[in-house]
């Protein structure tokens, strides 16, 4: 009976919808990314940089993702904060050439990490090394080095090299985004059974 009660759940995660967060300065190839996943009839064929924030929608691994794909440009990265309570996933792409901006991608990481509606979750982060076809571009373990992701203790992440235009290493993060966030459903849900039992119990 267990197992069965653990396949519906698990279909159930398979038919949810997620909501995950693109962060990243500007210029790393977020809305790139994000076109990769869209139908080939719904991609755009030239890209031009967010305003704001746009709402992408696509389908993978049987789940349908909605994509908050932010701006990077410094006026607009305080509007990242208003979608931290309601996503399930962060993708955080950084442009693995632009090594005179990796301070500031830094100092933007920190403080995604340390805000109030984000700290206290076990939210997963994937991070691209976007453009990593380039002759300077840092590989996953120096921009690991150079973030200090191996600080991150309280949140699952994972990095993987990426070439947005290529497609190269995109559905290999996304699978393991959509994995860790079943995951983190099928935690909670079996910590809310387990709760209910117990003042069941009671």
């Amino acid at each position: 009976m267990g197992m069965l009660n653990n396949l519906a759940d698990l279909i159930k995660v398979k038919k949810d919808k997620m909501t995950i967060l693109v962060l990243g300065l500007n210029n790393s190839g977020k809305s790139t990314i994000v076109n990769h996943f869209k139908k080939s009839n719904e991609q755009s064929a030239i890209m031009v940089p967010t305003v704001g924030f746009l709402v992408e929608q696509f389908y993978t691994m049987g789940v349908s993702i909605k994509a908050m794909d932010m701006s990077g440009a410094t006026r607009y990265r305080n509007l990242w904060e208003h979608q931290f309570k309601n996503c399930q996933g962060i993708i955080y792409v950084i442009d693995s050439s632009d090594r005179m901006r990796f301070v500031v991608v830094k100092d933007e990481l920190d403080i995604v990490l340390q805000h109030p509606d984000l700290c206290n979750r076990t939210v997963p982060i994937l991070f691209y090394g976007n453009k990593s076809d380039l002759e300077d571009s840092l590989s996953n373990v120096k921009i690991a080095a150079a973030l200090g992701l191996d600080n991150i203790k309280d949140k699952p992440w994972h990095i993987c090299s990426s070439n947005a235009i290529s497609g190269e290493g995109l559905d290999e993060g996304v699978q393991w985004l959509v994995q860790q966030i079943r995951f983190a459903v099928l935690s909670h849900r079996k910590g809310s059974k387990s709760k209910n039992n117990a003042k069941s119990n009671k």
